[in-house]
């Protein structure tokens, strides 16, 4: 089993890397492989909604690290997605990736599991981590929870390291992970996936 870390602060190993690090130390103590991605250094451009991902065509039509992603994504049991506040949101690298990543990704997502991690100074915490949670819940995709909401607080590495409550938090998030992966691998060969619908789509208009 896989899970991927996409790491979407601009600073490689600064605060947001810490707290995901703690949770891909975890998650390899429970047989569970990891990747750390870093993205919040790219120049990654917003979707334009070209349609191009949805012709017929593979990926988006910007090949960049989001398609790059998208092929690891396809392949791995989960997803965590990790982010600073920047004015109480995710910062904007971040959204442009995830938004062209989930927007252009058309394999079935279903019972990948997710988690979001954030990392503030002092607030921005709680909107930030609804915001991260919502690609996962448009994608039947189950969202990992831990003892706290998935944060961690400090404005350096080593304030972070201080934030044990934080850090305990990214690790029962690790167990969490794992436990929740080995579930739907055991319910897959034997219950088998939930039964699929075609998509309806209506538009509230009058």
């Amino acid at each position: 089993m896989k899970v991927i870390l996409i790491n979407g602060s601009p600073h490689t190993n600064g605060c947001t890397h810490r707290a995901l690090l703690e949770v891909a130390n975890t998650l390899n103590v429970e047989g569970i492989n990891t990747e750390i991605i870093q993205v919040g250094d790219k120049d990654i451009r917003g979707c334009n909604a070209c349609g191009y991902c949805h012709s017929g065509n593979n990926g988006c039509v910007y090949d960049d690290i989001v398609n790059e992603v998208a092929r690891k994504f396809e392949q791995a049991d989960g997803l965590i997605i990790g982010s600073p506040v920047y004015y109480a949101s995710a910062n904007g690298t971040m959204i442009s990736f995830l938004d062209r990543l989930f927007y252009s990704t058309t394999f079935d997502k279903t019972m990948k599991i997710g988690a979001s991690v954030v990392s503030c100074r002092r607030a921005g915490n709680t909107a930030t981590f609804d915001i991260l949670n919502k690609y996962f819940g448009i994608s039947s995709m189950p969202i990992v929870t831990s003892k706290y909401w998935n944060q961690v607080h400090g404005a350096s590495v080593e304030d972070v390291e201080k934030d044990l409550e934080g850090l305990q938090t990214m690790r029962v998030l690790g167990r969490n992970m794992a436990f929740l992966l080995k579930s739907i691998a055991l319910g897959k060969s034997q219950i088998g996936l939930p039964i699929k619908e075609q998509p309806l789509r209506t538009n509230f208009i009058r």
